[in-house]
């Protein structure tokens, strides 16, 4: 069974910094675009950072500069690297991956969320 395993999060101070991970396990062929989102409280979920299977990264306006998603295709994990935190960074990250069971068949999975919370 094909699982995303969600690592990292917890509370830090504002300035801070915190690194999440997301980790593919059980049978596939391929890890495809992987993504980080966000909810906070009262909040829909908005998109944090993407990173395609060969490396290019998009960002969210409000953590540019800020945040630096990156992945290790060799264990099938992706990161979040979070700087310079923010109260307004406080949500439930979760992992999002394009996975191909077969060369013809792709699914969208979610890992657990995480809570992060930055004190001010």
């Amino acid at each position: 069974q094909v699982q995303l395993v969600v690592s990292g999060g917890g509370l830090v101070e504002a300035g801070g910094s915190l690194i999440l991970s997301c980790a593919a396990s059980g049978t596939f062929f391929r890890l495809n675009t992987m993504v980080w989102y966000r909810q906070a409280p009262g909040k829909q979920r908005e998109l944090v950072a993407t990173i395609t299977r060969d490396g290019s990264t998009n960002y969210a306006d409000s953590v540019k500069g800020r945040f630096t998603i990156s992945r290790d295709n060799a264990k099938n994990t992706v990161y979040l690297q979070m700087s310079s935190l923010e109260f307004e960074d406080t949500a439930v990250y979760y992992c999002n991956a394009n996975i191909q069971l077969s060369v013809y068949r792709e699914y969208p999975y979610w890992g657990q969320g995480t809570q992060v919370t930055v004190s001010s």
